[in-house]
């Protein structure tokens, strides 16, 4: 017989627990999982015993016996704390959030929402939303605090629209939605700028006698602040004094910003003496932005002396506002007084960043000194800053502008290297180099350089040079350029065809312009309201030229309803002088043809 028949293993295990005598059965349980969840359910009148026992076994301990006392302890209140921290650790080892092992987890009312607080703090938001639907399904309504922190984590996340539907089935679910979770929400409406969403939102607390806290008007000014809304914004900060919400920091620099943002000086001026008057000091953050805000207005001279009235506060100058003053002194052309702040801040430790140093770099390659940009650059790379694609613009073009090529491709090559993705200016400025050398054919050469790099061109290269080859009317490159990515294996798309095509109308090559059109509607590929925006920007001067493309593009049904409307929007725009017409060149309006019906 098997040395255990007869016996009930779980219960003489369990009074083996309560003796402290077990030690004997810990190969057993160790090899049994499912007696080990057994015993831990005959001990569910003793936590405290059931967690010692659990604790002596030697880890790695199984799921489903973790699982059996985190259940055990959530009837205790004692044991929450434990119980919780069990299953964030478990969360971290285990998918808790698999339809497997959440429907045992989903029996014990409490431990679903600790699960959801534990994988929403983790950051782990579309974990969080899986156990939120099942606990839906379930009938099962999450406490208010796991319900903050998964409408924060997807704020975090930036999946507003996941974020909108969860908090909508939060409440048919029943949560007790408190400040805290409506403050969740309104975040989620700051982070997907949707100020209608946020004062509806406002409107929903007031009706259910929910009270606006500090973090929710400080949350609705952030929003109308970055929206543009100041006036909205002064409307919240005259609210919370109406409703005894005394703004603290964060509010008046808020609202200052908010000024500053828009040049309104003066107001934000005023907005700093009336927040000394209330007793609140101003801090780094609020000098910086004030000074930046004189800066961006022109104003050097008052930036400096609010600076000054810093420093007599005992407040040093920090790198953001080292920033902005230098920017606008290289605005203007000022670079001995550059100069002298970049040594004063060698004096106090203060260290530049990526701001200060593209911000130099910028101004020298624009005055065409790039021997000084280069010097910024390598004491950049010394100091262990990374260049960004800022910094690799501001040198291709100004390397570019000095028809310094070989330099301006280097600096490309170094740039498609480390991971960054040049646009349309990028290749606008080398084409743009080579033309002025008259050498225009070497941007023939690009692709196959980039080759050569191990950085094999794709389509967005070829459309930026033969975009950039058309506006420059130089049409029979171009058409070379689309050969070769052909030749790739890389389909044109619309824009490229588009481009080219308008390129033969502009310059006489009506047959050609007939061919590439043809190849569209060949191709099957129809002009969409964005390009239709792109060649009206790029064209708009030159409206005959562009009102015979449309033409021919409407009697290949290249055209569809969409963009026909945005035509006849242009039209109407045009002929009334009280509207802007945007930049849209006005076209005659042919009959719709049928396929676009």
């Amino acid at each position: 017989m098997p040395p255990h028949a007869g016996v009930d293993l779980p219960r003489a295990i369990c009074a083996a627990v309560i003796k402290c005598s077990f030690s004997p059965h810990a190969r057993l349980l160790a090899a049994d999982p499912s007696l080990l969840a057994a015993v831990l359910g005959r001990l569910s009148p003793l936590p405290s015993a059931a967690l010692a026992f659990f604790r002596a076994l030697p880890p790695p301990h199984p799921l489903d016996a973790t699982l059996a006392l985190v259940r055990l302890l959530a009837a205790h209140p004692r044991h929450h704390p434990v119980a919780r921290s069990l299953l964030r650790d478990l969360s971290l080892r285990h998918p808790l959030s698999s339809p497997l092992v959440l429907p045992s987890l989903l029996a014990e009312p409490r431990v679903p929402s600790w699960l959801l607080l534990a994988l929403a703090q983790g950051g782990r938001a579309g974990d969080a939303v899986r156990v939120f639907d099942h606990m839906r399904a379930a009938g099962l309504a999450p406490d208010a605090h796991a319900c903050t922190a998964l409408l924060t984590s997807l704020a975090r996340a930036r999946m507003t629209a996941t974020a909108r539907r969860v908090f909508d089935e939060m409440g048919l679910a029943g949560v007790a939605m408190n400040t805290h979770v409506y403050n969740a929400m309104l975040h989620v409406c700051l982070k997907a700028g949707d100020a209608a969403r946020a004062e509806a939102l406002m409107t929903k607390m007031d009706a259910a006698g929910v009270p606006l806290d500090l973090f929710s008007f400080n949350t609705a000014i952030a929003l109308y602040v970055r929206k543009g809304m100041q006036y909205e914004a002064m409307c919240v900060r005259d609210r919370m004094a109406n409703d005894g919400v005394e703004a603290d920091i964060v509010t008046w620099n808020t609202v200052i910003h908010g000024m500053c943002k828009e040049g309104r000086m003066k107001e934000a001026a005023q907005l700093h003496r009336d927040m000394v008057a209330a007793g609140v000091e101003p801090d780094m953050v609020t000098y910086t932005t004030l000074v930046d805000g004189y800066c961006r207005a022109g104003d050097v001279g008052e930036a400096m002396k609010l600076r000054g009235a810093m420093e007599g506060r005992g407040m040093l100058p920090g790198v953001a506002m080292y920033n902005a003053i230098i920017r606008k002194l290289c605005e203007d052309g000022k670079m001995k007084e550059v100069n002298g702040l970049l040594s004063e801040m060698d004096e106090r430790k203060v260290q530049a960043d990526h701001v200060t140093c593209n911000t130099l770099i910028n101004s020298y390659s624009k005055k065409g000194d790039m021997p000084s940009a280069c010097k910024v650059k390598k004491r950049m790379m010394e100091s262990g800053l990374q260049l960004d694609q800022f910094t690799y613009k501001a040198l291709i073009h100004g390397f570019s502008k000095a028809k310094q090529l070989d330099e301006a491709k280097e600096a490309l090559f170094e740039m498609m290297g480390a991971g960054f993705s040049p646009n349309y200016s990028v290749f606008s400025w080398l084409v743009d180099g080579f033309y002025k050398k008259n050498c225009a054919d070497a941007v023939l050469l690009i692709p196959d350089e980039l080759l050569k790099r191990g950085l094999p061109p794709d389509k967005s290269v070829y459309r930026s040079l033969i975009r950039r080859l058309c506006k420059k009317g130089l049409v029979d490159l171009a058409q070379k350029v689309l050969h070769q990515m052909q030749g790739k294996g890389l389909e044109a798309d619309c824009l490229v065809y588009a481009t080219l095509a308008y390129a033969q109308l502009s310059t006489g090559k009506l047959a050609a312009a007939s061919d590439t059109l043809d190849e569209m509607s060949k191709r099957q590929l129809s002009v969409t309201p964005q390009i239709y925006n792109c060649l009206c920007t790029s064209y708009g001067d030159e409206k005959e030229t562009l009102n015979m493309f449309w033409v021919h593009a409407i009697e290949r049904a290249l055209i569809g309803k969409s963009v026909y409307k945005l035509m006849h929007q242009a039209r109407v725009k045009s002929s009334n002088p009280g509207v802007e017409n945007e930049g849209h060149a006005p076209v005659s309006r042919p009959s719709l043809p049928a396929s676009a019906k």
